[in-house]
């Protein structure tokens, strides 16, 4: 069994050890939200994503920073923790 690595995406100066989450077994019935970074076409590519958690039995809810060039605002991330079960984080270009 290989060993997997989980990169956190903040800040690397001070690097934070932590587990994942066990993932749901499936979506069914779950809110699954889905964050666009505000990249261009990110948009396109969730809205596909949308089509497919919904086809399996999520609910869905969209939600989008106001820039992909700072983290999400702590109100953004407060209200995403408080109205979903799994998120998603999308970009493109």
């Amino acid at each position: 069994m290989s060993e997997s690595i989980l990169l956190d995406p903040g800040s690397e100066r001070d690097p934070v050890q932590r587990s994942p989450r066990a993932l749901p077994a499936d979506l069914t019935g779950r809110k699954v939200g889905l964050l666009d970074i505000s990249k261009p076409r990110g948009d396109v590519f969730l809205d596909e994503v949308q089509s497919l958690l919904e086809a399996e039995g999520a609910e869905v809810v969209r939600f989008r920073k106001p820039t992909f060039t700072r983290p999400a605002p702590t109100e953004l991330r407060q209200d995403i923790a408080g109205q979903v079960d799994v998120v998603l984080e999308a970009l493109a270009d």
